[in-house]
């Protein structure tokens, strides 16, 4: 197993070629995430208790009730962007003529497949770096910042989540040469 960077490792064996991207954050960052949590949970808490407090004809309490619906979606968003930073990986795996791209929380999650023969035009995402939706996909609150991605077929596939420049620049030729491989390999079994 090579280490790319202190969250990308590599494992090339058998046949196969494993990534395994860590979604950690700074110490730092991680402590403002997680107190961001915690206050946002604490404003919740105050805001269902105000509701049971109010009057039962005070039309407060309807107001309170929208605002606790959008509070849990945000609960929601926020405690599952943090355990995907102090948990998460995203696994990529190569092997038996396949691409499985799988973001794991705690072992668990969906693993997408994509034939290597239909994969097309892998790269490093074109983006323009100035604009907000760029830095607001990049900041380490939200889950993504996808920097590499293919054509499947019609459909587009991003991948990558939270890699540096350097660390996507890196990883680019390592898959298209391991995704040739795995084609030649897939060549070979049909011949035979």
């Amino acid at each position: 197993m090579e280490q790319l960077s202190p969250r990308v490792s590599i494992d090339r064996k058998d046949g196969r070629t494993s990534v395994v991207i860590s979604a950690r954050v700074s110490k730092p960052r991680e402590a403002l995430m997680i107190a961001w949590f915690l206050a946002w949970t604490c404003c919740g808490a105050y805001i269902i208790y105000a509701r049971t407090q109010a009057a039962a004809g005070d039309p407060l309490r309807q107001f309170l009730l929208a605002f606790i619906a959008f509070w849990a979606y945000f609960e929601l968003r926020i405690g599952r962007a943090m355990l995907w930073r102090l948990k998460g990986f995203e696994l990529w795996r190569i092997k038996n003529g396949t691409l499985t791209i799988k973001d794991s929380l705690f072992g668990y999650g969906r693993a997408n497949d994509y034939f290597v023969d239909n994969i097309r035009r892998l790269g490093l995402l074109a983006v323009d770096q100035r604009t907000w939706k760029w830095q607001l996909n990049q900041s380490f609150w939200v889950i993504g910042g996808e920097r590499l991605g293919f054509e499947h077929l019609t459909k587009k596939v991003v991948f990558g989540k939270g890699l540096t420049d350097d660390e996507a620049l890196a990883l680019v030729p390592m898959l298209k040469h391991a995704l040739l491989q795995e084609r030649k390999r897939e060549e070979e079994k049909q011949a035979s």
